[in-house]
């Protein structure tokens, strides 16, 4: 078996979920807007919150990315355009009823406001000395800019696929991204922490790391193998930081 990951040039990142902890991050704000609008929401009910908003984008995005649908939308117009639905059902009527136009404005864009998994940073400048690291994600470009300030992300390139007009797992944007960087299959990674970019990627010959975030994943952990295992990924990591060491 192969214990490095050799012949790389270029690794390409999903970034929601595998580079910030989307979940833990909304959570916490909206935990203290509740607060300062004195709402009665529990814990449990921000994180419902939470991943209803999140199944809501991928949904979106999973229709386009599969061929059902087209990108006339942004991911912070797709946030906001799924946000005022959310908000418009009886179960967040509370929280509609206390939010100015403002503070709406400003929830929608916490998305761009999510914090990293603690080896995210160390691990991508590791790996930014290696090699070229680039975002390659749903997300809008404004979005993902601001984020990597906020969170200190050290990309190289930021490739969003509203860029090449649809979103993953179309095999499209996995394409045109290499096409950009002129760079071989066999010569860049895709890591992801979802099975679903995993595979896709695959399909077009890219090598894949598929990396464990916690509650993260599509499937359940013990089901997610090596190629050689009979499963998807090249290479399985817990961490930025392990896959450095991989990299010669």
């Amino acid at each position: 078996m192969t214990t490095t990951l050799e012949g790389i040039e270029v690794l390409f990142f999903d970034v929601f979920g595998t580079v910030v902890d989307w979940r833990s991050s909304v959570v916490r704000e909206l935990t203290d807007l509740g607060a300062s609008l004195s709402l009665s929401y529990s814990d449990s009910d921000w994180e419902e919150f939470t991943l209803e908003w999140r199944r809501a984008y991928l949904t979106a995005t999973k229709r386009v990315g599969n061929g059902s649908g087209t990108a006339n939308l942004n991911v912070d117009e797709m946030n906001r355009e799924n946000l005022d639905k959310m908000l418009s059902s009886e179960r967040w009527a509370q929280l509609r009823e206390k939010l100015s136009p403002e503070q709406t404005a400003h929830l929608n864009l916490v998305w761009r406001r999510l914090h990293g998994w603690p080896d995210s940073v160390e691990g991508l400048e590791r790996l930014e000395q290696k090699v070229i690291i680039v975002a390659l994600s749903n997300g809008n470009v404004r979005l993902l800019t601001e984020m990597a300030k906020f969170a200190g992300l050290p990309w190289n390139v930021i490739f969003s696929a509203g860029l090449f007009d649809s979103y993953k797992p179309d095999p499209l944007v996995y394409q045109r991204a290499m096409k950009h960087l002129s760079v071989k299959p066999e010569n860049c990674a895709m890591v992801a922490a979802h099975d679903w970019d995993i595979i896709a990627a695959a399909k077009q010959g890219m090598k894949t790391v598929y990396v464990h975030r916690p509650e993260e994943g599509d499937v359940p952990e013990v089901t997610v193998r090596t190629k050689q295992d009979g499963g998807d990924a090249d290479f399985i990591v817990h961490s930025f930081l392990e896959l450095a060491d991989l990299l010669k």
